[in-house]
């Protein structure tokens, strides 16, 4: 897709979503660890309309949740990026950052280094105000992943879910803020490669 804009890091590539993406998509989205925090697994129908809402939402908005790749090493190793909420809840409207990789992926700080050139992207190209990410409150390594963002808990923006039922075990979830810093060059990414 060549209107997905790529973003590289050090070890990582950021990019559009290829057809080939399907298949280490939807293992990773069927992995029960992966998933712990998520509602449901979710089958390979669901991945293949998941990458079609992510490429429409990279073509209404010009951003999106990037396929990430370890350079040279693994062609696919999840998703990172920035999106919009599909529900209401008290701060919105807002733009979230997310991400979902895959566990061969994890422990290797992959998650924070993508995340960081996504938040760079929305401060310094999409000129947001402010980036949010939420979770459930026992997800720790994503809240780790924040809190090494720079984000800050807002104990008040907490929230139930609304897209959970009453009594789901997930519907609770922690809300962190990350406001535009007054200079955005810790989210630098390197000239040139954005």
């Amino acid at each position: 897709m060549s209107d997905v804009p790529e973003l590289h890091t050090e070890r990582l590539v950021l990019r559009a979503w290829r057809d080939e993406d399907l298949e280490p998509f939807a293992a990773l989205n069927a992995d029960p660890e992966v998933m712990r925090f998520m509602p449901k697994l979710l089958s390979r129908d669901e991945c293949a309309k998941r990458i079609q809402n992510i490429r429409d939402h990279f073509r209404d908005h010009g951003f999106g949740l990037w396929a990430v790749e370890v350079r040279n090493v693994l062609p696919f190793v999840g998703f990172v990026g920035l999106s919009i909420p599909r529900f209401e809840t008290s701060f919105m409207p807002c733009i979230e950052i997310g991400w979902r990789l895959a566990r061969e992926a994890w422990g290797q700080g992959f998650a924070t280094e993508a995340a960081r050139a996504a938040v760079a992207f929305g401060f310094n190209v999409l000129g947001l105000k402010e980036i949010v990410s939420y979770t459930v409150p026992d997800n720790v390594r994503s809240r780790r992943v924040m809190e090494r963002l720079g984000m800050t808990h807002d104990p008040a923006g907490d929230f139930d879910h609304p897209l959970l039922a009453e009594g789901h075990p997930l519907r609770k979830h922690v809300l962190y803020r990350l406001p535009r810093p007054q200079t955005v060059g810790s989210f630098d990414v390197p000239a040139g490669r954005c």
